[in-house]
């Protein structure tokens, strides 16, 4: 990038231009036939009919007549007053008496729900509340380990003993097809949904015209810092830019870096520029990648050399190095100033040193002012497997609800620092005074997140773990000194036989 030092081993920096980064396309899925609901069905009689009886003949004898004649009147007088007894029955009285010997309660129904980082004490109450408004429905919630989760979903789904209900990350779509559907139009429409979920939220789970999943939350990329080591320096607020003036990563990371007599260094600036020892290396680069413009399947472009060239400079400055313990580890420690995860590693640093001092701002933006951050969150969705798919799909539009979404949140900040960040656009103003969320639902409101199959800690033994471990390799590779290009074009390589493997184009 334009004040990035260039090695003369690698090709010259270039100028970060705005994202082209589209999420992965799949190809368009037919949306599987929806269950019809069952209804008692109650038999209507047919409607009672009667006719005037025919005229008699003329010619019997006169002493009959008369009786005759009054006899049939009667009989038309009785006639008419039955059919108005009958028609007041059926207008007014069938639907009444019908439902004395019709069933009230809908059949029952036990729906299996997998879930993986909630515990049953956030999620037994929202089943509670809403089994009292559906009391035939029966849902087990069972917490599932997330190793090999996404495999076993699909194996046991197969088999016939999968969910009805299960939870996926916002990057599995295509690796999940056999195993999804769509939201059907009665339970929410494509409106509703584009209106009360954020944009990113419409780019990852739609497929054609129709989308698959619910999100009950948002999450991605921040940069998180240690406010003490920050004042400690001298510096009033954290870089809000890459690179191009006196606040920028690379001039605040180096103004924090503390290094002995040897140049061991004793505290970080920030935790970039190795795979080893950075959690969500992966995610930090392809966050560089789209905002110069590159692609994650376009690695052999000069793009991604200089994106790679940028993040690499924060180890070939010293500013950290594979010396360094865990980037997390070190951040508790108070060993590295900041870092770049999602906020639900914020979690896990208060956890295990409260007293630390943590503090949160959105990504830094490109030269452009253009400001770019991975997503990386999780989405309720239907089995195409299931038996019970309708009444799946209506507890998960329950669950969505703004009721429910904020009980779910307020039962989580009970049992930790603070709940997940919603997914409704018209439930963000409850969370700008939160200093640990703000800066997340900041980027959903102004599109900063993309999505990439890139993602840490998703476990899926597919598309993204196969991805990182060939960016894993090339970015080590080119600490033992392999040049910039050959290293991406060796991991070009294996990158697309992933998306080939996974038959994504």
């Amino acid at each position: 990038m334009d004040n990035s030092p260039v090695d003369d081993k690698n090709q010259p920096s270039g100028t970060i231009q705005p994202p082209t980064y589209e999420t992965v396309p799949v190809s368009e899925i037919p949306q599987p036939v929806q269950p019809e609901e069952v209804s008692p069905n109650v038999q209507t009689p047919e409607e009672v009919a009667g006719s005037v009886p025919p005229a008699y003949p003329t010619d019997m004898p006169p002493v009959y007549e008369e009786s005759k004649n009054t006899f049939m009147i009667a009989a038309v007088v009785i006639a008419f007053f039955l059919a108005i007894l009958f028609g007041f029955y059926w207008f007014f009285l069938k639907d009444r008496l019908a439902g004395l010997s019709t069933p009230t309660s809908k059949e029952a129904v036990t729906l299996t729900y997998w879930g993986l980082w909630e515990e049953k004490e956030i999620m037994d109450p929202l089943i509670a509340a809403y089994k009292q408004k559906n009391p035939n429905v029966t849902i087990n919630y069972e917490v599932q380990a997330p190793v090999d989760y996404r495999e076993k979903l699909i194996a046991r789904s197969k088999a016939g003993n999968g969910p009805d209900l299960y939870r996926f990350h916002n990057t599995w779509l295509p690796e999940i097809q056999e195993v999804i559907t769509s939201v059907p139009g009665e339970i929410m429409s494509t409106d509703e949904f584009e209106q009360t979920f954020y944009p990113i939220h419409q780019r990852d789970l739609k497929i054609g015209e129709a989308y698959y999943g619910i999100p009950l939350y948002i999450d991605g990329l921040v940069l998180i810092y240690n406010n003490q080591l920050l004042q400690q320096a001298g510096i009033v607020s954290p870089p809000s830019v890459w690179v191009g003036d006196q606040n920028d990563v690379l001039t605040v990371a180096s103004n924090l870096t503390v290094r002995n007599s040897d140049g061991t260094i004793l505290t970080s600036g920030i935790a970039l520029g190795t795979a080893n020892n950075v959690e969500h290396f992966s995610e930090s680069y392809a966050m560089l990648l789209a905002l110069n413009g590159g692609n994650i399947q376009a690695l052999q472009d000069p793009e991604a050399t200089e994106a790679l060239q940028l993040y690499r400079k924060f180890g070939e400055d010293n500013l950290w190095n594979e010396t360094m313990p865990n980037s997390v580890s070190a951040f508790i420690e108070g060993k590295v100033a900041m870092l770049i995860a999602p906020s639900w590693q914020i979690l896990a640093i208060k956890a295990q040193n409260p007293q630390l001092d943590v503090k949160v701002a959105p990504v830094p933006k490109g030269l452009n002012d253009t400001r770019i951050s991975v997503a990386s969150y999780w989405v309720e969705g239907v089995n195409k497997f299931s038996k019970n798919q309708l009444e799946s799909w209506k507890f998960l539009k329950f669950l969505s609800e703004k009721e429910q979404m904020t009980k779910m949140y307020e039962a989580q900040s009970k049992v930790r620092l603070f709940g997940s960040a919603y997914s409704r656009k018209d439930l963000a103003d409850t969370l700008k005074q939160n200093e640990y969320l703000k800066p997340v639902i900041d980027q959903a409101e102004t599109d900063a997140y993309i999505s990439a199959p890139v993602v840490s800690r998703t476990f899926d033994n597919g598309l993204n773990d196969e991805i990182n471990q060939y960016l894993r390799n090339a970015i080590n590779s080119t600490v033992q000194g392999v040049d910039y290009s050959t290293a991406l074009n060796t991991a070009a390589q294996g990158i697309s036989k992933a998306f080939e493997k996974f038959k994504i184009e």
